[in-house]
Formats: structure tokens, sequence, C-alpha cells
């Protein structure tokens, strides 16, 4: 229980350390990316369903977010390519 809160702590202060090695521009397009993910999710009761323009938005978004945030969306540019 002590080893796991601690990892916990550790986990969280890496993570605040890395947020102030990151630019502002990149923790702004970041909270957007979020923000529309959120709004697709809320609009859809079961499964969220994204229209081509959620698409073409969160593509054009995740363009400018470093490269280990950009692996963890719904949409990828790769995924509008396709």
């Amino acid at each position: 229980m002590v080893l796991r809160l601690l990892y916990v702590i550790f986990v969280r202060l890496v993570g605040w350390l890395v947020l102030l090695g990151r630019s502002s521009a990149a923790k702004d397009v970041e909270l957007l990316v979020l923000r529309h993910e959120v709004a697709v999710l809320r609009r859809t009761n079961p499964r969220p369903t994204l229209d081509w323009t959620d698409g073409a938005v969160l593509a054009a978004l995740v363009c400018r977010l470093p490269r280990l945030l950009r692996e963890h969306r719904l949409v990828t540019p790769d995924t509008i390519l396709g």
C-alpha cells in the first residue's frame, strides 16, 4: 500500500516536471484537443462517432502536439488519411 502511494506520488511529480519543460503553445494545443474530444464524447451516447469536421479539427490540432501525446488520441492524422 505504501509502495503504491510512493509510486503514484513519483509519477505525479515526474508528470509535473514534464509540464514545466513544455512550451505554453504545446499546452494550449493539448487543451484544445482534449476539449474537442470531450465535446465529441458528450454528444454520443453508447459510442463516439466522429463527423468529418471533427476528424479534420482533431487531425489539425493533433499535428501540433508533441509525439508522445500524439500517440494517445482518438484521431491521428494517419486515421484521417486512411
